[in-house]
């Protein structure tokens, strides 16, 4: 699909295999996610933009390679997004965090805005939206909207897994955000839910249900 890159990178699908089976425990779902989510961070900063600076080593001087700009947002859909984050931040703690409260009504699918909190100069940095699942890609599309209307004018969309559905919807809806994830599943279901998916990423990592 056009603008959407799958990282097939071994790790990555080895634990994502053991995140999909439903007897993987609530302890075991989070670590894994944590560890997939730094793979992942990996993957969609691939390409920052670099520079160089002169610093010494031990032994002489250097033109040393080191990012270019301003660090980068990470922007987490709550709450299943706060999953992706931890292992991100682990990978880039120099980062700066938004956070974008949105649940899905199980009635109509929609989301429902409930918190935002971001930094204010978002226009001048590469923002990095995170959430474990696009799957109506309703919720993705708002949070998206909401953090350009704050600015935002670099943005990606990480995800773990994806439905063609919420892809074909989020790219329609904002074909200048890339979107980078570990799988793209077959459908969803009558509820929403992606196939074969591996259930609802918040409650498996909270063990809310």
């Amino acid at each position: 699909m056009d603008g959407v890159t799958v990282i097939d990178h071994p790790l990555v699908q080895h634990k994502l295999t053991f995140m999909r089976k439903k007897e993987t425990s609530t302890a075991g779902f989070r670590r894994l996610l944590r560890e997939i989510s730094t793979l992942l961070c990996y993957e969609v900063t691939r390409n920052l933009e670099m520079t160089t600076e002169r610093i010494e080593t031990p032994i002489q001087g250097m033109d040393a390679p080191i990012l270019e700009g301003k660090k980068l947002v990470f922007a987490s859909i709550l709450r299943a997004g706060n999953g992706l984050l931890e292992g991100m931040l682990d990978l880039v703690p120099a980062a700066r965090v938004a956070h974008v409260g949105l649940y899905r009504d199980h009635e109509t699918l929609q989301p429902v805005e409930y918190y935002f909190k971001a930094p204010e100069d978002l226009r001048d940095r590469l923002v990095i939206v995170v959430d474990p699942m696009l799957a109506t890609a309703n919720s993705a599309i708002a949070a998206v909207q909401m953090l350009k209307d704050r600015g935002a004018a670099n943005l990606r969309f990480l995800c773990l897994l994806a439905a063609p559905e919420g892809v074909e919807r989020f790219r329609a809806a904002h074909p200048d955000v890339p979107v980078y994830t570990a799988s793209i599943d077959s459908h969803l279901n009558e509820k929403g839910y992606i196939v074969p998916g591996l259930g609802d990423a918040g409650d498996r990592m909270y063990g809310t249900k």
